[in-house]
């Protein structure tokens, strides 16, 4: 792949990723309830599914998850259901946010952390509609294909995991200050952030952007 490709994919990847989709809003949300340590299980869930997504989208099976849409829709809101659950169960805690490791680290397990971002960002199908329609505008087809596809998820994978990183970050300070006012302020700030977050996976019919 020529660097003058690359660097339109890397620039339309960012224009895309300019405002914050469901997993990274989980991202944050997790991060100032779990801790930052403990969230880097939800950036690898997002992660995987992403990678997945590309995979089906290069295997060709855009024309079977059109046909099977409603089914899609369905496994879409239950997402969403999950997602607004677990915001309000976390918005409703009274209990203090424990600190045995890092500040605003919890015993919520990775494994559950994982899951919660693979499942968010799974049950967006519109994504492998969006990752089958980017990558063919910049395939060349006079070049290897499984190459250039190789090189196209990396670098995708790479800028989400940095930007989730960021908010993960972002995150670890916003957390220090809401604990100052107390652990049942932090539990509903980032309940809500949940909230928002299945909000935003809810209008992903609207914007087929992954993420």
């Amino acid at each position: 792949m020529q660097l003058q490709w690359w660097i339109a994919y890397v620039t339309t990847i960012l224009i895309l990723m300019s405002t914050p989709g469901p997993s990274q809003i989980l991202m944050l949300s997790n991060s100032m309830a779990h801790g930052y340590r403990k969230s880097l299980a939800t950036m690898a869930g997002d992660l995987t599914a992403n990678l997945l997504q590309m995979g089906v989208a290069a295997a060709g099976l855009v024309t079977l998850i059109q046909a099977s849409y409603s089914f899609f829709r369905i496994v879409k809101w239950a997402g969403v259901t999950y997602l607004v659950y677990m915001g309000i169960r976390l918005f409703l805690n009274s209990q203090p946010v424990t600190n045995s490791h890092q500040p605003g680290e919890t015993g919520r397990s990775g494994q559950a952390l994982y899951w919660q971002g693979f499942f968010t960002s799974a049950t967006n199908p519109k994504a492998i509609i969006f990752f089958a329609a980017l990558f063919p505008q910049f395939l060349v087809p006079q070049q290897p294909m499984a190459e250039q596809f190789i090189i196209l998820s990396t670098t995708y994978l790479l800028i989400d995991g940095c930007l989730l990183l960021i908010y993960g970050g972002f995150a670890r300070l916003l957390s220090g200050f809401f604990r100052k006012q107390g652990a049942i302020r932090l539990n509903r700030v980032s309940g809500s952030l949940l909230i928002v977050a299945a909000i935003t996976l809810g209008l992903k019919d609207i914007d087929s952007g992954a993420g």
